[in-house]
This record gives C-alpha cells, structure tokens and sequence, in this order.
C-alpha cells in the first residue's frame, strides 16, 4: 500500500531572537521544500532528509554547517548523522573542520564503510576519497556571537566553562539551533538526520547528541522516525530519539510521543538546563513535533500543500509525567 509523503523538518529548538528568526523560518520553508520535491518524484525519504539537511547546513542562519558555533578556542567541530529506518543502517560523523557538508559525510559512512561513527581525521579523509566539498564554516555572526559568549563566561570567572548555566542567563547569545529532518516516503520507508556545529564554546572535543544513534536520531520503519535538537547532553541521558520511536512503536501517534518525550525530560531531569525540541513521523504518516524551549522552528509538508508551513513555535510542553 502507497503512503502519503510528508517531511517534517527543525532549525533549532531555544530562543529565536529577532534578528535570526526571519531568515530561520526561510531556511526551513527552503529545507522542507527541497525535501519534499524528492518525495514528490518518487525519491525516497534517505534522500529527502539528506537534502533538506544540506539546504540548511548551507543556509547560514542555523548552527550547523556554514554558521556553526564556536568551540571556547575559536574553532568549528562540526557533526552530523543519518539513519534509514528500512534497514537500519546508521552513519555519523564528528570533529569536522571544514566539510561544507557533514550530513553528505554521514551518509558516505553508511554506505562505503563497515562503521557507523567516525570522526576528525579519519572521517575527513573519506570526504577527500570521495570528492565532498569544503567550505570555511566560521560566519561573521558567529564571530559576533563568539564575542559576546566570551565576555559572558569571563564576567562569571568560571575555570572551566559551565556552559549550561551560561547559556540560560544569556539565551539572547547562547543558540544551540541543531537542524534535523524527518520523512516519510510513498514506499512506507522512515529516515532521520540531523546536524550541528555543537554547544557554543564547548570545550574541545566534545560530541552531542546529533551525531550519536539513537540520541539526536533514529528511525525504524517498525514504528517511525525522530531528530532531536537543544541540550545533547539531555538528550544522550535519555536515548531520547529512540525513546520517541519506542512510544510510537507502542501505539503513540508521532505527536503524542514526542509530547510524552518533553515530558519526560521535564519530569527526569528537571534541575538541570534542558532546553529540548524534537520533531517525529510516524509510519501513518501522522507529524509531531513539540519543546520546553522557548522557541522551536520547524517546518513541514505534505501532498495536500501547495507550500510549506513554518513556525517558531509547536506545541511546548510545561508538564511532567
């Protein structure tokens, strides 16, 4: 039985300030638009998440690709992941420096290799075997907001940067704008990626939740697929786009599970900042998508729309289990 495509696609789940929401909302309407025209041929939903993902990893206004963040020592270590729920095969990388493209990256992973997660030099080597672009990832609003992070953290004289804590007295210069997809193609098949240039001035080295399986992405074609966006350690803690598949394979509709999901977060890890946003398909096709933050900018599309519908806000979630 043929399905109805959809996609549904985040630039980012925190607080969407004035100057960036505008161009947010269009780069996702372009993101959700160009994931669509895949499915609408007959391409499948690997392909449409895979190029709605690049069109916002070129986009500017997100943090992932071209703008992303900032390490506390002034670089980009940028990762990426993708996941095909027909058969389970996952790729992810991290640590990159220059690759115009880390969800490109991702998917060569999967398909040319035994490995699901490679990151730093070994993975930028299978981007130079296989021809991917490079491109200065460092933009001048990110250099701005580097700034301004900076000041912030040494106002509080912190040794070691709580970046958390940083982060929710300064939401007006703190954006962990993750970008992600997720689609449904006419086959029934699920995918998921999802993108980042990581925490601004994390401490070099680490690695969020959207490279890693099961955390910031997941899709199975069992039950559907999620991506996930805002505090990767929130997400790590609670497997948390698994977590969503898990509720829709035990009956929840997409948007149901991904409310349950916040909830979850409200209700585990309540004292600690956990800013989260996720978005979900389900195999009926049905969408989801929901925060706690105080922004989420999402977009999706469907056969029945002529355009994509975006918005800076879904269905945020204050509750606990």
């Amino acid at each position: 039985m043929k399905q109805k495509p959809v996609i549904v696609v985040h630039g980012g789940a925190g607080t969407w300030q004035p100057e960036r929401s505008g161009p947010g909302l269009e780069g996702v309407r372009r993101a959700a638009e160009t994931g669509f025209e895949v499915l609408a041929r007959g391409g499948s939903a690997l392909d449409a998440v895979e190029e709605a993902v690049a069109v916002m990893e070129d986009d500017g206004a997100f943090n992932a690709g071209y703008g992303s963040s900032l390490t506390i020592d002034k670089r980009v270590e940028m990762e990426a992941s993708i996941m095909d729920g027909k058969t389970l095969r996952a790729g992810a990388v991290g640590l990159l420096r220059d690759i115009r493209n880390p969800v490109r990256l991702a998917r060569l992973v999967m398909e040319k290799t035994d490995h699901v997660f490679i990151v730093g030099e070994g993975a930028e080597k299978i981007a130079e075997v296989f021809g991917l672009g490079k491109r200065n990832p460092v933009s001048e609003l990110r250099l701005t907001y580097w700034k301004r992070q900076m000041k912030a953290l040494n106002e509080r004289k912190f040794p070691l940067p709580k970046l958390a804590e940083l982060a929710k007295a300064h939401p007006d210069v703190f954006s962990l704008e993750t970008v992600g997809a997720v689609a449904l193609d006419k086959e029934g098949n699920v995918a998921a990626a999802t993108s980042t240039g990581g925490f601004p001035l994390k401490i070099p080295g680490r690695i969020g939740d959207s490279p890693l399986i099961g955390c910031g992405t997941y899709a199975d074609n069992a039950c559907g697929a999620c991506s996930a966006t805002g505090v990767g350690e929130v997400a790590i803690r609670l497997v948390l786009a698994k977590t969503v598949c898990n509720y829709m394979n035990r009956g929840k509709t997409a948007e149901e599970a991904v409310e349950t999901a916040i909830r979850l977060v409200n209700t585990r890890l309540p004292d600690i900042y956990n800013s989260m946003g996720l978005i979900a398909v389900d195999t009926k096709g049905n969408i989801g998508a929901a925060h706690n933050s105080p922004n989420l900018c999402w977009a999706y599309m469907n056969n029945e729309m002529s355009e994509p519908k975006a918005a800076l806000t879904a269905r945020k979630i204050e509750g606990k289990l």
